[in-house]
């Protein structure tokens, strides 16, 4: 049986408060993850869903479909840019600290990517994005200590 993770990301100003919304479902189990940072990217959230989604997983060696519809995310794997942003060290590429946590976990499964139009009335596209608004909109919002730290050294 395969696991599937539906993922959304959101960003209020970009950067800005920014939340993720995963739903992972196994047979009739489904699970649904949400979370929210006081300043980030949408990008960085595209990736925080998929990774909450991976890292909330216990067993090893799954077969997991990832529906998303971050094109940054899906390309950045189905077309192999990521492996060359591996071998260069992330040479002036942004959120190698995510790209490096998202891989070891999905190295760790049998995967398979699919690309969902956002914002078109899939199902778990859309119960994603609400739960990534409302992240980003919450009063718990954590510190993305990686992104505000080299933000702040990007300005020196």
């Amino acid at each position: 049986m395969t696991v599937s993770i539906y993922t959304d990301g959101a960003a209020k100003g970009n950067p800005g408060p920014g939340g993720f919304g995963t739903i992972l479902r196994f047979g009739k189990h489904e699970k649904e993850l949400s979370g929210g940072f006081r300043k980030t990217t949408n990008n960085r959230m595209e990736l925080m869903a998929v990774i909450a989604g991976l890292e909330a997983l216990t067993k090893d060696g799954l077969q997991i479909t990832i529906y998303s519809d971050s094109k940054y995310f899906i390309d950045a794997i189905d077309k192999g840019w990521i492996y060359n942003w591996m071998k260069t060290g992330f040479a002036k590429k942004k959120n190698q600290d995510l790209w490096m946590r998202l891989m070891r976990s999905y190295a760790k499964h049998k995967v398979k990517l699919v690309w969902v139009k956002g914002h078109a009335g899939h199902h778990e596209n859309e119960r994603c994005d609400a739960l990534a608004v409302a992240a980003a909109e919450g009063s718990r919002l954590t510190v993305d200590e990686y992104y505000e730290t080299n933000e702040l050294f990007a300005k020196d």
